[in-house]
């Protein structure tokens, strides 16, 4: 708990009933359990419902003004914020009555107090307009899908679990080129509104995972481009598979694994906008098993080739 209630609320210590009233409001709309899910709001809630209660009563605010936040324990016997009226005075200063406020929190008005000024507030009276009616929360979920996926787009059915354990069923339309983080909503697809609030939305977020053989980069895809040692030596035509289909990949000569080979516009196709680019990872692959002429051909190469791959480090 803050030290200082008027800091908490965010008003001066001369502020007056409305000034009062209005900072609460607007600081409970935003920490209320009802709309704020974030961890701590609740507890921020608390407190400021806890400052509000005692400044809004002029008894009790007395009180808070004298001793600090410790007031309670200088207050008297009473516990309900107020000194007990003399015997036979039935005035406005008569005992404090505390009635129910909103989380649980007690909150006092003394009689009369309509007529001493007192900031006695209803609940219903104050936020009514707030949570009376409310749109219903939004269901997040995460859709998970291939590079090929995420680039034909195409139609799919998602069932979600409700908070009850209830078991929805959606047809949604994926566009096509999807990119990872991406989201999509689906009217109506949320939790149920309060007071004809209306219904929260579903809201999925496109989860683009990579494979061994393709991988998304932003919307460029980059694919592995499997090569023998003499096509990358010699240059080649190689088939490949992209996410569009079978390809063929001009190899130069002279290409080590690592080269990156861009085709132009290959990439993820982009509604309204320009597509990614195609890269082709050249990774040479080298036969796990010789036959007797490969081993041959390859040892006469060591004997004659002058090149050195350490040379250059």
């Amino acid at each position: 708990m803050a030290d200082d209630y008027y800091e908490l609320i965010g008003v001066p210590r001369s502020a007056d009933a409305k000034e009062i009233q209005r900072a609460y409001r607007k600081l409970a709309r935003r920490y209320h359990p009802d709309v704020n899910k974030e961890v701590g709001a609740e507890d921020k809630f608390k407190q400021i419902s806890e400052a509000y209660h005692v400044l809004a009563d002029p008894d009790s605010r007395a009180q808070y003004d004298r001793f600090g936040p410790d007031f309670r324990q200088f207050a008297g016997a009473e516990r309900e914020y107020g000194p007990r009226t003399p015997a036979g005075d039935g005035g406005a200063r008569g005992r404090a009555r505390a009635r129910p406020g909103p989380s649980g929190f007690s909150w006092s008005s003394a009689r009369g107090a309509a007529d001493s000024g007192s900031a006695s507030v209803d609940w219903e009276d104050l936020f009514g307009d707030v949570f009376g009616s409310m749109r219903g929360a939004d269901r997040q979920v995460d859709m998970e899908l291939t590079v090929e996926e995420a680039f034909h787009g195409g139609a799919r059915t998602i069932v979600v679990s409700g908070p009850d354990g209830d078991r929805q069923t959606f047809d949604i339309q994926i566009p096509a080129g999807v990119l990872d983080g991406q989201r999509v909503r689906v009217a109506g697809g949320g939790s149920a509104g309060r007071q004809d609030g209306g219904t929260g939305d579903l809201v999925i977020t496109f989860r683009v995972r990579p494979d061994r053989r393709m991988r998304l980069d932003g919307k460029n895809i980059e694919i592995d481009l499997l090569i023998s040692p003499w096509e990358a030596a010699l240059g080649a035509s190689v088939a490949a598979r992209a996410p569009g289909g079978q390809i063929t990949v001009r190899v130069p000569p002279g290409s080590s694994s690592g080269r990156r080979l861009r085709l132009k516009g290959q990439g993820m196709p982009q509604q309204g906008g320009k597509p990614g680019d195609l890269f082709a990872k050249v990774k040479i692959m080298v036969p796990a098993h010789l036959t007797d002429r490969e081993r041959e051909l390859f040892e006469q190469l060591a004997r004659e080739s002058t090149y050195d791959p350490r040379s250059a480090l």
